[in-house]
């Protein structure tokens, strides 16, 4: 079960930081909440995930009720942030804001 937990976290760490480097690393606006929208429901599923199951390791009706409490956040993250993003890119295209485009080189 420890090793679960730890394979669990290292997977949220892996997509939380993915996301970190997707969005320093994207070019454009809206190429950027591409990573910030997906990653991090995955990451935090991930480590949700491994916290839940280590909490139900001393099995007992509060730490069940707990890990369901966690499970729900999780939820309604899943819920949220395509919301969210959704909303973002939206209030961009309102107001102006246009696409990356990749510019051409002289020469």
């Amino acid at each position: 079960m420890d090793i679960f937990v730890i394979l669990s976290l290292i997977t949220g760490l892996f997509f939380f930081l993915g996301g970190a480097v997707g969005i320093i690393r994207m070019p454009g606006f809206y190429s950027r909440l591409h990573p910030a929208g997906k990653l991090d429901t995955l990451g935090i599923f991930a480590m949700v995930m491994g916290l839940a199951v280590y909490n139900l390791h001393h099995f007992s009706l509060e730490s069940l009720l707990l890990s369901i409490k966690m499970f729900s956040i999780v939820f309604f993250v899943f819920l949220s942030s395509p919301t969210a993003t959704h909303s973002i890119v939206d209030a961009g295209m309102r107001a102006g804001l246009r696409h990356w485009t990749k510019k051409k080189r002289k020469g």
